[in-house]
């Protein structure tokens, strides 16, 4: 397996997105292992200190129903956001869906701090359909120049696009909110928050499935060679 480049310096995630927005998610991505990758690591050493016979499952469980209860509350509190309420929600569970699935990779033993995280937020996320895309997209986020390569106005549009995705999705799903929650107050808000809280379950099934896959590929002895 290719490891994302990570040795060459990364300006700040602001600078890197006004110079390259066509690259977003991964910048995105690469930010939230920075910035929640630790805080991820400090709570796996200090349960398993607390809980030395938690099972994996366990810490996995534990993750899940503290996210999702999260992902339920934020979704809630941006549905009160009026017009930018589609922004608001989409900012606040996209950060907490990456903590989510940093969490759950350090229960299952990985470094939530490593480039690869980026990697799996990409992929579980569904931004990219499979690992390598994630890494090659990854790659050329970080070793672009902000000279770029001339084609500024195609980075710009496919940014646009690749952001504007979730909230296509959610467009109808808010006009009808709106005008249930004129008949039956406090209805934007529960459908918003029942929605985000099993998107968030959905992520973790699926970041489930692949940190146990990882784990169980790791353990495997290496084949010898005849």
């Amino acid at each position: 397996m290719r490891p994302v480049a990570s040795s060459r310096p990364v300006a700040p995630i602001g600078t890197r997105l006004f110079e390259h927005p066509g690259f977003t998610p991964e910048l995105l991505a690469l930010a939230a292992v920075r910035t929640f990758g630790p805080t991820a690591e400090a709570w796996s050493a200090r349960t398993r200190g607390s809980y030395p016979t938690a099972t994996t499952d366990g810490l996995a469980r534990l993750v899940t129903t503290r996210f999702v209860r999260l992902a339920g509350a934020g979704g809630a509190a941006s549905a009160a956001a009026g017009l930018f309420a589609p922004l608001a929600e989409l900012a606040v569970v996209s950060w907490t869906q990456a903590e989510l699935v940093l969490h759950l990779a350090a229960a299952h033993g990985l470094d939530p701090t490593h480039p690869e995280r980026a990697v799996d937020l990409l992929v579980l996320t569904q931004v990219h359909p499979d690992d390598r895309s994630a890494r090659d997209a990854l790659d050329a986020a970080i070793a672009a120049t902000p000279d770029g390569d001339g084609g500024g106005l195609h980075r710009l549009a496919e940014a646009g696009w690749r952001l504007a995705a979730p909230l296509t999705a959610q467009a109808g799903g808010w006009v009808l909110l709106r005008l249930a929650a004129r008949l039956l107050p406090g209805a934007a808000m529960l459908a918003a928050a029942a929605g985000d809280s099993a998107a968030a379950q959905r992520l973790a099934a699926r970041a489930v499935t692949r940190y146990r896959a990882a784990v169980t590929n790791a353990a495997r002895p290496a084949p010898t060679a005849e």
